[in-house]
């Protein structure tokens, strides 16, 4: 099976694309803001025992540059789609750059071809005492749309690896599935289904979801509730695995 996989981040200006790029790529960071246009890097991961190259391409948020977007942007493997969690319009912006993946997915449901791998981050979850949007809110927006969900931080290397390594299991689950013959109905992200319609196979999320280190009683009684709010207790219990090991400060 191919082990190349192309990835491109959308989303809004400012909300931190870059710096994720460059923390996956350069394991670097940096505070200064530079509208991206559109760049482009490549990188090595192993992930289940094989290596796969990574081509990334960090697209235009800011609006004025949006136009810029190019079409060969559209035809990756795999989509991450953040938003800011310190910024409620970001995630609301999101829709534009999915209204674009969803008219190419239905162009490739037409023609028969590979779904793409979907993912949603939160980024700058560090940044607790600003945050305008909730773990739960950016669970479910992922959810009703068929999307992974993490909450990330470049500054903090939060979930930065594991995002990444989500979206290339993603990526290989759907390829496998289209070997195998599997030709689901891709999930809209335009029209979100509702939570009682929805289905728990190859569309559910998982939700990791990060555990500051805080030291306030405040800071402590305030993500306790954000953390209540976002996960069932089923999933309170269910330890190890995965996400065993994340955290956030």
């Amino acid at each position: 099976m191919d082990d190349k996989i192309s990835i491109t981040i959308c989303g809004d200006g400012g909300c931190g694309k870059s710096s994720i790029t460059l923390r996956i790529v350069r394991s670097a960071w940096t505070h200064d803001y530079d509208p991206t246009i559109e760049d482009s890097y490549s990188v090595t991961r192993t992930i289940d025992g094989k290596t796969y190259s990574l081509f990334l391409t960090d697209t235009a948020g800011q609006e004025e540059y949006r136009g810029m977007w190019s079409a060969a942007n559209l035809t990756s493997d795999a989509f991450l789609l953040v938003y800011d969690i310190t910024n409620a319009q970001s995630l609301q912006n999101l829709d534009f750059f999915a209204e674009l993946i969803d008219m190419e997915m239905e162009n490739r449901q037409e023609l028969g071809k590979c779904w793409p791998a979907l993912m949603v981050a939160g980024n700058k979850c560090d940044l607790q005492g600003q945050r305008q949007v909730g773990a739960a809110e950016g669970l479910e927006w992922a959810k009703s749309r068929g999307c992974g969900f993490m909450e990330t931080s470049a500054r903090e290397v939060v979930n930065i690896e594991e995002t990444f390594a989500s979206i290339v299991k993603r990526v290989v689950e759907a390829r496998e599935q289209y070997a195998a013959g599997q030709r689901p109905k891709f999930p809209s992200l335009v029209n979100p289904t509702p939570a009682s319609q929805r289905v728990s196979a190859a569309t559910e999320t998982h939700q990791s979801a990060p555990a500051p280190n805080i030291t306030s009683e405040s800071e402590k009684l305030r993500f306790s509730e954000s953390e209540s709010a976002a996960t069932s207790p089923q999933k309170k219990k269910k330890k190890g695995g995965f996400f065993s090991s994340l955290k956030c400060w």
